[in-house]
């Protein structure tokens, strides 16, 4: 059986044909030319450019006809439109662009992410060890870090083929992330942005400042997990590479100086003097406080906001708009969304934060212009005080020439120059919340954090934190259920059949 030549030369072609497509699948897959896929490539060409000099003839006769000429034409337009698709690919790679269209703009790198990596002053590595596989479920947040930013680089790191690196950095399971700075590095617990950023800060910052809260009078407690205590808040300011203690002024006689803030949160019995007297000298010496002053309590304290020009109401604010309803809570939660011009509420505008039992606070003076206050948290006009108010007090009504009309002010804060130093103060009417049980209440999390970065001087943290996502759930009671079983089963169908009955009697 004799073969003819124009069959070895289409068995070249297809042969070839089926290297090249072969080899260049391997090479991108694989992402590197090894000797395998550069011999596939090589291969095919030869035997592809074989068919092209064993077949000229009658590839010149068949370009020549009227057919070969239309086929031409189309491979030309096919050509056209690949290049016209390889031009907008590489113009997107060149030059991309993302839109996050989620509510919470979960994929979206946050304010405070990106004045972080806006103030990097030297180089941040992510190193995770880990095989290498096709997907990398950090890469694209990654990417976002890296074009946010120059100075930061990523590298997946095989445990098993670079020991040395896992040595080096202590790495003892797969998956473990490391970020890197100079000579200081830091093993992450997790992959999300918040711990990302955390660990960047980590690594960077040169010293890890302290937030102080003030203990011995029943304040919130940093270790209680219910939803009374502060343990989330604890975990908050570590996460923003704070160090947290607790402090009992009656100990210690005074603010330690390594507190760069001191906090003074919910206390249910009065301060000393000499306590009250220590917050004051530590202001005096260019300190920062934070007090979190609840209704129905005396902290005797006045000797310290007095010097400041602020007063605390010995009332208890109501909002009787119903917004709180939406959340499920009632009257004695106001709902705060209007916001003064200050750095701790910038990017908090329309947003909404929560104070469960709250009192006012303002500037005793409103004519002292030596001593400005800024009012921070403001309710709507569909709020009032009720004055002189006490826990045993039932009947909440509104009784005009006694008590105080809104809007009200919940919050505000001053700063002075005391020397060379910043003394900073603010106070807030209510120390719930920042609770485990309203923190993470709408923007809480997000009003207390810029409160502590504000007071600590870190207004390159001040901004939103990374949103969770929202839950869209929704939870039917058992009879809700049946209905709407019944429902889609029965009356939908049912009424598409009775609709196509009637039609069709109708055109008979």
């Amino acid at each position: 059986m004799s073969v003819s030549r124009k069959e070895i030369y289409r068995s070249a072609a297809w042969i070839g044909g089926a290297l090249l497509a072969a080899g260049l699948v391997r090479t991108m897959r694989a992402n590197e030319l090894t000797r395998l896929n550069e011999g596939l490539l090589i291969g095919g060409g030869v035997l592809l450019l074989v068919w092209l000099v064993g077949s000229f003839r009658e590839l010149a006769g068949f370009f020549g006809s009227r057919s070969g000429r239309l086929g031409t034409n189309a491979m030309a337009l096919i050509a056209a439109f690949v290049a016209i698709l390889g031009l907008i690919n590489f113009l997107g790679v060149r030059h991309s662009k993302r839109w996050d269209w989620t509510p919470n703009h979960l994929y979206t790198l946050s304010d405070e992410t990106k004045k972080v990596l806006s103030s990097l002053k030297e180089e941040v590595h992510f190193l995770r060890f880990d095989k290498k596989t096709g997907g990398d479920p950090l890469a694209e947040t990654m990417a976002q870090y890296r074009a946010a930013s120059p100075l930061v680089s990523y590298q997946v790191v095989d445990p098993q083929e670079r020991p040395d690196i896992a040595r080096q950095y202590d790495v003892r399971h797969m998956g473990e992330i490391v970020v890197t700075s100079g000579t200081r590095s830091e093993h992450l617990k997790d992959s999300d942005e918040q711990t990302l950023t955390s660990g960047i800060l980590k690594v960077t910052e040169t010293r890890q400042k302290s937030v102080c809260f003030v203990t011995g009078h029943g304040e919130r407690s940093l270790a209680s997990s219910d939803g009374q205590g502060y343990s989330d808040v604890q975990k908050e300011l570590e996460r923003e590479n704070y160090t947290v203690k607790p402090i009992n002024l009656v100990e210690a006689k005074q603010v330690p100086a390594e507190c760069d803030v001191a906090v003074v949160a919910g206390p249910k019995t009065g301060y000393f003097p000499e306590e009250a007297e220590a917050l004051e000298k530590y202001l005096e010496a260019g300190g920062k406080v934070l007090a979190l002053v609840d209704p129905g309590t005396d902290p005797k304290l006045d000797p310290l906001f007095a010097p400041w020009n602020i007063t605390v109401g010995k009332d208890l604010a109501l909002d009787v708009s119903g917004a709180g309803q939406l959340f499920g809570l009632g009257a004695a939660v106001p709902v705060v969304t209007h916001y003064g011009s200050s750095p701790i509420t910038d990017g908090l505008e329309s947003r909404m934060t929560f104070f469960p039992l709250a009192r006012t606070v303002g500037a005793a003076d409103k004519k002292d212009y030596q001593k400005p206050v800024t009012d921070l948290l403001m309710t709507s006009n569909r709020s009032f005080a009720k004055n002189n108010w006490d826990e045993k007090q039932k009947e909440l009504k509104f009784e005009q020439g006694k008590d105080q009309p809104g809007p009200l002010t919940l919050g505000v804060s001053e700063d002075r120059k005391e020397g060379p130093k910043d003394a900073r103060l603010v106070v807030i009417g209510n120390s719930a919340f920042a609770s485990n049980a309203f923190l993470t209440l709408q923007s809480n999390v997000d009003l207390f954090d810029n409160t502590v970065n504000w007071l600590a001087q870190d207004e390159n943290l001040i901004s939103i934190r990374p949103k969770t996502p929202t839950n869209r759930r929704v939870t039917m009671t058992v009879a809700q259920e049946r209905l709407f079983y019944w429902f889609s089963l029965l009356l939908v169908p049912g009424v598409v059949l009775v609709t196509g009955v009637v039609l069709w009697w109708k055109r008979r």
